[in-house]
């Protein structure tokens, strides 16, 4: 009797969920936001399933911008899915960060310090106009697609005027939207098979209608950034021994549908990525820092460098600038896409998460409101950094996370202490960062077993950083009361 009922029910459920108007489709999402949108527009969503802080929801347009608009204020704020299949199999799926990945070292300083005096502002500023100018690039209309096939256009100029026949640039095709993505590969010249990926979303969005969305920070200055950054090395001869792939996504306003299928067809394919650092707004200065590291949905390890490479090279000087840490809450941009696949991903972005450009999303996101590009310009710096670090090869074979089982790290009466299993070879190095990202304390050459006094920190939550000699890391978070 007890599977007559079940039977019963979920005809029922598939019943009223296909009622719905056919706009509607399915999508993962914050729990609570599943629910506070059930409570306020019950006839909009069907929460189909949750599980640990997600939900599982089948909902239409209306309830879509709602959480876009009102909720979050920054992407989506949920992950489309093409079926209740896709749908309940991301919700279950374990997500592990792949174990073989390269090493992060800074070795690289005559070249970034070459490439960083090529970069120009007015090419950012003049990229970010020209896509403002197609006045909306909503992935379903003519415009979003005009503005794909035209940045192929350009991003083939680029390399021909630099003379690259090592890069190819191809418009990939969706199931679910019909703007396509535009790709640029260049080819490693050692290890083609091994990529280093930067991306950003050209569709634009707008919750007065998208006939007037000229979406010129969310995102042309994402889109203006990374090619600026590209250019650069390509001026400067940089020729990648892995292989770097520039990504502009179709469709990230509708729950990151481009890059999501993107990532999946690179998983699938089995595509060794050693790192993603997803561009997205990149030109509003609106909090005390210019760089803010989203920790949601990101890699430590990855953001770790990020913050390595910034207080390297960008810490004095005619190139300086500062960063921070923020959080920007469920599926808010497209570096999503690839943690979900298990790969490495960081988004560096242009505030504190709800200090960001007030305009986005508004016929009001055009290139007035700042008047210039040098915002974005850190930003294309940090991306070029990456990239040529992070493309060479300097003969390490990569990094992997020390299992959880082999050690110990806590605190305890102001004292951290530590300690390694002998499996582990030797402690390289320990570094302690605070909320901001700053390196606090750092020790070198320390042994498997020890502590370190943390007395003159003040109350809040610490990163513990712990390198090996063997090229083995971890990431911890600590609490001082």
């Amino acid at each position: 009797m007890k599977k007559i009922i079940l039977i019963s029910l979920t005809i029922l459920l598939n019943i009223s969920v296909f009622a719905q108007d056919s706009d509607w489709f399915y999508a993962t999402m914050a729990r609570l936001d599943a629910r506070e949108l059930k409570e306020d527009i019950p006839g909009e969503i069907d929460i189909l399933t949750e599980k640990g802080y997600e939900a599982v929801v089948f909902m239409s347009p209306s309830a879509a911008e709602l959480l876009h608009d009102r909720i979050l204020v920054h992407g989506p704020g949920y992950i489309f899915k093409s079926s209740y299949d896709e749908a309940i199999s991301s919700i279950n799926k374990t997500i592990t960060t792949t174990s073989s990945r390269m090493a992060f070292t800074i070795t690289e300083d005559e070249k970034v310090s070459e490439v960083l005096e090529l970069m120009n502002v007015q090419n950012i500023e003049d990229h970010i106009l020209e896509l403002e100018n197609y006045g909306t690039r909503y992935h379903n209309l003519a415009q979003g697609t005009q503005a794909a096939i035209d940045l192929k256009a350009k991003w083939e100029a680029m390399a021909a005027f630099y003379g690259r026949t090592d890069v190819s640039v191809r418009l990939y095709n969706h199931n679910n939207t019909p703007m396509p993505s535009v790709i640029m590969t260049i080819t490693g010249a050692q290890f083609p098979d091994e990529f280093v990926i930067v991306g950003g979303h050209l569709d634009s969005t707008s919750n007065q209608g998208n006939n007037d969305a000229p979406g010129a920070d969310d995102d042309a200055s994402g889109i203006a950034t990374i090619t600026e950054a590209v250019r650069t090395l390509f001026e400067a001869d940089f020729f990648p021994q892995r292989t770097i792939e520039i990504m502009a996504y179709a469709a990230e306003e509708i729950g990151l549908v481009g890059s999501g299928e993107i990532a999946q067809e690179y998983s699938s394919n089995n595509v060794n990525i050693s790192a993603y650092v997803q561009f997205d707004m990149t030109n509003y200065n609106g909090s005390a820092n210019d760089v803010y590291l989203i920790t949601d949905f990101t890699n430590s390890s990855l953001n770790g460098f990020l913050m390595q490479l910034i207080d390297h090279y960008n810490a004095s000087g005619a190139h300086q600038f500062t960063y921070g840490t923020s959080l920007c809450n469920y599926g808010c941009s497209d570096h999503a896409s690839w943690y979900n696949e298990g790969y490495m991903a960081a988004f560096p972005f242009e505030a504190s998460f709800g200090q960001h450009n007030p305009n986005i999303h508004t016929a009001n996101d055009t290139f007035s409101i700042s008047g210039t590009a040098d915002h974005a310009l850190k930003f294309a710096k940090l991306c070029v950094e990456f990239l040529v670090e992070t493309a060479k090869h300097d003969g390490l074979v990569g990094i992997t996370e020390v299992s959880e089982e082999l050690y110990e790290i806590y605190t305890l009466n102001n004292t951290l202490y530590y300690n390694f299993d002998t499996y582990v070879e030797s402690i390289d190095s320990i570094v302690i960062y605070d909320i901001g990202g700053r390196a606090i304390i750092a020790v070198d050459d320390t042994k498997n077993e020890g502590s370190i006094t943390l007395t003159h920190l003040s109350s809040g939550i610490y990163i513990v950083n712990v390198q090996t000699t063997n090229s083995e890391v971890v990431n911890k978070k600590i609490m001082i009361e």
